[in-house]
């Protein structure tokens, strides 16, 4: 049985992508609802009150990604959004009001996405770090992170949380509580050797409240895996191959130590979960979490022509496109480049069968970082050009992103290549004019210098012409008749 459960934490990280989603109960939207004049820097036009900062952190990092400069005003938008304890809510509607008196309220998510977009664009390293000493202070006993403080950890709120740490330059795995780190807490929500064989390897989003059961939740998986890679939602394709990681700190010596540490992990883990008999076979490491569960997720993606699909009890199933676009992070991030190229092929044929995701900034985002993830272009997505999506949605970027610099340079080149054709078409013109212009010239003098006693009549005509789209032009026309 394979659950998608409405529930709070893992629809934000779904990507407050997904369309329809019921609020899970206890769930309540910031204080300051919008009215109906939303902020300019804002993207998107719907109520904002679940997911103003989550939308707005995946618009600029899709635009961060595909090389284009967001707009000042949409990342100053963004960094304004902090409490002075340096949580963030899911939105407010007047961030002046800089105490955020009920922190019940602060959101991990947002919170989390927030640190990956501002440390990604740069120049907010304060904001960045009162988030991640926030988020480092409302850590559960057992090392993970519950959508708002207090509440029970949840393996997508941890997964968030694990790329917000590596975004900002900190080992996830020295963030602590009570000797427990996130990587625990996930670890502890994969179903092992005792769940039917075809869900070992998937993770739960949470135990069941009652009986403290595991049931296998294909979005909280994917989310997991791409943690377990100690990545976000940000990886670089260059970067990401054998070793699962996404290069974030690729020039920081301490990193890439554990980069290399991973890699040769990877090299010695198996794919599936190997049990012997209710134990799993070798050390339990985060390496080999992943690893499970992206082998998890790869025979869940075969079985559904390379995309997941979401249902409830008695409800048909319907492809699950956030999940989808974030499968595709997380497999590259895993070095599963084929996988992940395959089903964002699916995704280019179908993205769009997905309800409203072009009125969706979240929606939008998550394409162009999926399409990010495995080196391809976002702004040509099955006929789609997902950056001019976004910014119908928000502040168009300022910067120019590498293929409308192609472009622009093409458009260049080309106007350069006119402009020889016209000067050699002048050249040739004026070439043709003065060659005839000498032949008639020539000719009749020739003729009347030629006698003997033979006669031979020659008669020739012959016109010429030559012109070019420029300026210049040249014709010429000539006859001649000589006796020899």
């Amino acid at each position: 049985m394979h659950l998608t459960r409405p529930r709070r934490g893992a629809l934000a990280l779904a990507g407050a992508a997904a369309i329809v989603f019921a609020t899970p109960v206890g769930a309540v939207a910031a204080p300051g609802s919008p009215d109906d004049a939303l902020p300019e820097a804002l993207f998107g036009a719907a109520d904002p009150s679940y997911d103003g900062v989550w939308r707005q952190s995946i618009a600029l990092l899709a635009q961060n990604a595909a090389g284009y400069t967001p707009a000042p005003e949409a990342v100053e938008w963004l960094a304004g959004q902090q409490c002075a304890d340096g949580s963030f809510q899911a939105y407010r509607a007047d961030p002046q009001e800089t105490a955020c008196a009920d922190v019940t309220l602060s959101d991990s998510n947002a919170t989390a996405v927030a640190v990956q977009a501002l440390a990604a664009l740069g120049g907010h390293d304060e904001v960045v770090g009162d988030a991640v000493g926030w988020l480092a202070g409302v850590q559960n006993a057992d090392g993970g992170w519950s959508y708002n403080p207090g509440g029970a950890s949840d393996a997508s709120s941890t997964a968030v949380v694990i790329g917000a740490l590596v975004a900002a330059g900190t080992d996830p795995a020295e963030v602590t509580r009570d000797g427990s780190g996130p990587y625990d807490a996930l670890t502890g929500l994969q179903l092992g050797c005792t769940a039917p064989a075809a869900e070992r390897g998937g993770f739960a989003w949470q135990p069941d409240p009652e009986s403290g059961e595991l049931f296998v939740n294909d979005a909280a998986t994917v989310d997991v895996v791409l943690a377990l890679q100690g990545a976000g939602l940000l990886v670089t394709p260059d970067a990401a191959g054998a070793d699962g990681t996404d290069g974030a700190n690729a020039d920081d010596d301490a990193e890439q130590g554990r980069d290399e540490e991973r890699e040769e992990d990877a090299q010695t883990l198996p794919g599936a979960l190997e049990c012997d008999g209710d134990q799993p076979v070798g050390v339990v490491t985060p390496q080999s979490t992943g690893a499970a569960g992206a082998a998890y997720l790869t025979a869940r993606l075969e079985a559904g022509e390379q995309h997941l699909v979401t249902g409830f009890a008695g409800a048909e199933e319907q492809p699950d496109f956030g999940s989808t676009a974030r499968t595709v992070i997380a497999l590259a991030a895993a070095g599963e480049q084929e996988t992940a190229e395959a089903v964002l092929g699916w995704l280019r044929d179908h993205h769009g069968d997905w309800p409203d995701y072009a009125a969706n900034p979240a929606a939008v985002g998550t394409l162009v970082l999926a399409a990010h993830a495995v080196g391809a272009a976002p702004e040509g997505f099955g006929g789609t050009d997902l950056i001019s999506e976004l910014s119908l949605l928000g502040p168009a970027p300022e910067g120019v992103g590498p293929a409308t610099e192609s472009a622009s340079s093409s458009e260049e080149s080309g106007s350069g290549s006119l402009v020889w054709v016209i000067l050699i078409g002048l050249v040739v013109g004026i070439g043709i004019g003065v060659v005839l212009s000498v032949r008639r010239k020539a000719q009749p003098r020739d003729g009347a210098a030629g006698s003997g006693t033979g006669s031979e009549t020659d008669t020739g005509t012959g016109t010429d012409t030559g012109t070019d789209s420029g300026s210049g032009s040249g014709s010429g026309s000539g006859s001649g008749k000589a006796d020899e």
